[in-house]
């Protein structure tokens, strides 16, 4: 796996209650390539097809395409950058096109204040 690549992932549901994104679901992977083959978790960011996600800060609007293997006009949920275990990792679908792969680095910039 590699940054940019879409993987179907399973999420745990959280102990109480909460806003995280849980289930089977695509997600992209973030995670610095040279360094991810060294670690048991890997970074993800989660895609929801619940448009109304846009609404908030650092949210990003996916179409569906045969490169990124999406079925449906998706979320990239940026503000829900998290770490999983890489055996939550079910299987690829895709890769993300370059362009919206510049506005995720430009998005998790402006959130982190890096």
């Amino acid at each position: 796996m590699n940054r940019g690549d879409i993987m179907f992932v399973s999420l745990p549901t959280p102990r109480g209650t909460g806003h995280e994104q849980v289930g089977q679901r695509p997600a992209l992977i973030v995670h610095n390539d040279p360094t991810s083959s060294n670690l048991p978790v890997i970074s993800i960011i989660p895609f929801t097809t619940q448009l109304e996600a846009l609404r908030f800060p650092h949210a990003i609007r996916v179409e569906p395409s045969d490169e990124n293997g999406l079925s449906q006009i998706s979320v990239l949920m940026v503000f829900q950058l998290r770490a999983i275990d890489k055996q939550r990792l079910l299987y690829k679908i895709g890769r993300l096109e370059e362009d919206i792969l510049k506005k995720v680095d430009t998005e998790i910039r402006l959130m982190l204040s890096l």
